[in-house]
């Protein structure tokens, strides 16, 4: 085989991976387009605020099943913000409420999809979108005690906190 030869079928491989990485993450966005993230109030008030480094949102259960809609796609800096009506992620681009009445429940984790720290270095948040069960994983920037006592407080179903998936 020629070195031009050799180029081009690289070059047409590597243009078909990614061809078939863009269909597989439109695919994701339609199995996911009926999830209607619930929009914060005016007026939210927040007890706690931090910055985090946002990680993942899952389906419960299901680890490797990334939500990829309303910007819980991709990994980014961010807000959370704790107040008596919910958790509201502050993430480029979009701000998600995840109100009380959905939140199932508030622990520490250690890993996620594509995302290993120190045991308990994650926040991981179960609740419910609809009908759909899912885990959002973050990462406080600091002290995510506070952040995460401020959960335990307004959550309705207590979780062990010092549980670790």
């Amino acid at each position: 085989m020629s070195y031009e030869a050799f180029i081009l079928l690289s070059i047409a491989l590597i243009a078909v991976l990614l061809l078939v990485g863009v269909l597989g993450w439109r695919a994701r966005r339609r199995r996911h387009r009926d999830l209607q993230a619930p929009q914060v109030p005016s007026g939210f008030q927040a007890v706690v605020d931090a910055p985090i480094l946002y990680v993942a949102t899952t389906t419960a259960g299901d680890p490797y099943d990334r939500v990829a809609v309303h910007g819980l796609g991709f990994r980014a800096r961010g807000r959370v913000a704790v107040g008596p009506t919910g958790i509201v992620l502050d993430l480029p681009g979009s701000a998600v409420l995840v109100p009380v009445a959905d939140l199932d429940g508030v622990e520490r984790a250690t890993w996620t999809i594509d995302r290993v720290v120190e045991p308990g270095g994650l926040l991981r948040i179960a609740w419910r979108l609809g009908e759909r069960r899912l885990e959002t994983y973050l990462r406080v920037t600091g002290d995510d005690a506070p952040v995460l006592a401020a959960m335990h407080d307004i959550q309705p179903h207590p979780t062990a906190s010092g549980a670790a998936a």
